[in-house]
């Protein structure tokens, strides 16, 4: 078995290319191979110690308590949800959006403030779907998520292949998009053409932190 470090931008091509497992960190993952080979196309691969991965990879996605209102766990975990809190299940797999990055969890305590029972939603670049989910979780009367890529369709919602530029104006109640500042910048003007409401996240502020905006 081999380790990997690579990029967070990585994982659905680290998936595909067969890893037996990943574990995120903070803007960047280490993924596991069985042959030196493969690994080495996302990096410089190191022998990995005798151990269980599988186990390991499934420890390395502890439940977390995000906000005031989600319990936030993969599928394997077992632990009772909280009394006051949503079960968010979330399965670490192909598709960006786990829930463990500080942009997600910002959009997540963003969107208990933002969104009122019975409003519509779109999730620009839904990736996993976890706000997507979470939308739903809040009462959300509607929730259509989006993504440039096919394999982020989700059985929870109803989802279609593009972006925020093929939706009519005034659409939503509320749009929420965690991508990154360049892809946001550019997509800004449809993001206040189709919704009023809107929590935008997936970049840093001046100080270098992660941060969520809402407008």
């Amino acid at each position: 078995m081999f380790i990997v470090d690579s990029s967070l931008d990585l994982i659905a091509d680290l998936y595909e290319a067969g890893t037996r497992g990943v574990i995120e960190h903070d803007g960047w993952v280490e993924a596991f191979f069985d042959d030196r080979e493969t690994a080495a196309k996302f990096g410089d691969p190191r022998e990995a110690p005798d151990v269980d991965w599988v186990q390991r990879t499934e420890d390395a996605w502890p439940p977390l308590l995000v906000g005031e209102k989600f319990f936030l766990v993969a599928p394997w975990r077992t632990e009772p949800t909280p009394a006051g809190r949503f079960r968010l299940e979330i399965n670490p797999g192909q598709q960006c959006g786990t829930g463990q990055h500080p942009c997600t969890q910002k959009c997540l305590e963003a969107m208990e403030r933002i969104i009122e029972p019975g409003d519509s939603v779109l999730d620009v670049g839904s990736g996993s779907g976890i706000l997507s989910i979470a939308a739903k979780l809040l009462g959300a009367g509607s929730v259509i998520a989006c993504d440039i890529d096919p394999e982020a369709a989700t059985h929870e919602v109803p989802f279609f292949v593009g972006s925020v530029d093929a939706v009519r104006d005034n659409a939503f109640d509320v749009v929420v998009a965690n991508i990154n500042e360049d892809v946001i910048g550019k997509m800004r003007p449809d993001l206040e053409r189709v919704a009023p409401r809107r929590v935008l996240s997936g970049f840093q502020d001046d100080e270098g932190n992660w941060t969520c905006v809402v407008r």
